[in-house]
């Protein structure tokens, strides 16, 4: 196989919980997993060297890419050279995890094109020295994640949601989001287990709001008091929740009906907001 295009969709996170720092410098979540239909587009192909393009030019395109860090990994096990094209939609810094989508991509690619036989378990494992959120991004649709992220349990997909996403102008790397959250809270949180999220799933868990929650909103609200008046706005647009997905930026609202949603998009003109649905893990590993 000389070329191969996938999509790389965004996630958010439905809750998203920190549980404590771990001895090897990592931190213990507890989240709530889920691809959205906001995607970036990929094409790799075979090459004399390895390269990527991308028509986003803030995005780098070395080793600090995580899919150019993906393909150096795989090469390690058998893979070729190859160039890479990026078509960037998924806002940089804003929680959505494109970074971690376009490495997992990268890791189903090449593992494809040169028929590697690397299983899902492998790769899951490799895909966690690239990042907490890499081995997600491998099984998508609803999961229930702990560890650094990488314990997953796959959920019911249930139907697409209809949301929202709203975009500061302002990126939150992790690295200032956890020392955010590190200088503000007095203890970690205690996991709510897995349990607790499969019954509200079947209990429409989105009549239930306040039982999904996101510990880096407190203090990231605290520094940037807008990304709250946001959250706000979403609500009074009719979304039934609304929340900062992973560590900030984006805010995310779902809505019961597409017809409301799209309201909600026309009445917030003033901010970069961008409409999606939630997707199940078939649709998020497709190719196109």
């Amino acid at each position: 196989m000389n070329s191969l295009s996938l999509s790389a969709f965004a996630k958010i996170n439905w809750s998203l919980r920190v549980l404590g720092r771990r001895p090897d410098g990592y931190h213990d979540l507890e989240t709530l997993f889920q691809t959205v239909s906001l995607h970036d587009d990929l094409v790799f192909q075979r090459a004399e060297s390895t390269s990527l393009r991308c028509d986003d030019p803030t995005i780098p395109r070395d080793e600090a890419n995580l899919a150019i860090r993906a393909v150096r990994l795989l090469q390690r096990h058998g893979a070729g050279e190859v160039a890479v094209s990026l078509h960037k939609r998924i806002p940089a810094g804003g929680g959505l995890g494109g970074g971690s989508s376009n490495a997992a991509a990268a890791l189903r690619a090449l593992n494809q094109m040169f028929d590697l036989d690397i299983s899902l378990q492998e790769l899951s494992e490799m895909a966690l020295q690239l990042g907490s959120d890499v081995p997600f991004f491998l099984h998508g649709g609803k999961a229930y994640a702990t560890g650094r992220g990488e314990s997953l349990l796959s959920l019911p997909d249930g139907p697409a949601i209809p949301l929202l996403l709203l975009v500061p102008p302002e990126p939150v790397s992790t690295a200032e989001a956890f020392a955010l959250l590190g200088a503000t809270r007095t203890s970690p949180s205690v996991p709510l287990g897995k349990e607790h999220f499969l019954t509200l799933i079947q209990h429409d868990f989105l009549s239930h709001p306040q039982a999904l929650t996101n510990d880096f909103e407190a203090p990231i609200f605290t520094r940037y008091p807008h990304f709250a008046e946001l959250k706000r706005r979403l609500y009074d647009a009719g979304a039934v929740w609304a929340s900062m997905s992973g560590s900030g930026s984006t805010i995310v609202g779902a809505f019961r009906h597409s017809m409301e949603r799209d309201r909600a998009l026309a009445a917030l003109r003033d901010v970069s907001a961008i409409a999606a649905n939630t997707i199940g893990a078939a649709a998020s590993l497709s190719e196109d």
